[in-house]
């Protein structure tokens, strides 16, 4: 009986030896559910292959170099400009107003030929003065008229004279802004006269005309806005080349302020 028990003992004792002398195991921690739900799974890395990234790096614009700021350059003061001074009267030529000394009625037109103006009787002490261009040598005329009638953009039919002397004129052509007669006309009497507009302003205070008077078409407007039909118009002849003198009123106070004879009682004769 004892014999039994010392042999158990020795095999007790024999397999706590061989557990201690074994190594431990240890287990790797698992995360729990919870913690697993929390932590998202790490993204991959994208490569692309070699060829491509090859691709994309010869594609790839060249960096562009920063632009070099300019240092800024010192004030320089702008030249002075001198400004234009302004005229002390309008220009001859420019419709206005002057002292004209006249017994005729206010609506009277009298054409001064001679220094290429024609006036407009305003009343005993004034006048309109307006730039004309009138008729060249061999075409002057004198006489007195009345506007017998008035158009605006006027038809234009040459003289057969004219058409004689000139024989590459059309015939007729239709009122517009190249018609040699531009936007207005009054006919003078049963004449072939007309004071009338221009296509050609340049040739204001010049003789070029076959014996018509020529305006401006603005002034030529106006004129035709002030006239009557009926109104008396008195044309100087060419030799009478007085010197305008004439004041323009509230412009010019230093000019000379001559007075013209009387045109109503200048010579006439009919018209040609």
């Amino acid at each position: 009986m004892a014999g039994k028990i010392a042999v158990v003992v020795i095999a007790v004792g024999a397999m706590g030896y061989a557990l201690l002398s074994r190594p431990a195991t240890v287990q790797p921690k698992r995360p729990s559910t919870h913690q697993a739900a929390l932590t998202p799974p790490p993204a991959p890395a994208a490569v692309a292959p070699a060829p491509v990234q090859a691709q994309l790096q010869a594609q790839a614009p060249a960096p562009v170099p920063a632009p070099a700021i300019a240092p800024a350059p010192a004030s320089i003061p702008a030249p002075e400009v001198e400004l234009p001074k302004a005229a002390d009267a309008p220009g001859k030529l420019v419709r206005q107003v002057v002292d004209y000394i006249s017994h005729e009625a206010p609506g009277t037109v009298v054409v001064d030929t001679g220094n290429t103006f024609l006036y407009l009787v305003l009343n005993g002490k004034q006048a309109m003065r307006y730039g004309i261009g009138v008729g060249r040598e061999g075409f002057t005329w004198s006489g007195e008229q009345t506007v017998a009638r008035k158009t605006e953009w006027p038809d234009w039919r040459p003289p057969a004279e004219m058409v004689l002397r000139q024989p590459y004129l059309p015939r007729f052509m239709a009122g517009g802004p190249g018609n040699p007669l531009g936007a207005r006309a009054m006919y003078l009497g049963e004449t072939e006269y007309r004071i009338h507009g221009t296509n050609k302003p340049d040739t204001i205070g010049k003789r070029v005309s076959s014996g018509c008077i020529r305006l401006t078409n603005d002034d030529v407007t106006d004129l035709y806005e002030r006239v009557k039909v009926g109104a008396k118009v008195i044309v100087l002849p060419a030799t009478r080349a007085i010197p305008a003198a004439h004041r323009v009123l509230r412009s010019n106070p230093d000019e000379a302020a001559n007075r013209l004879p009387n045109p109503g009682l200048a010579t006439v004769r009919p018209a040609t």
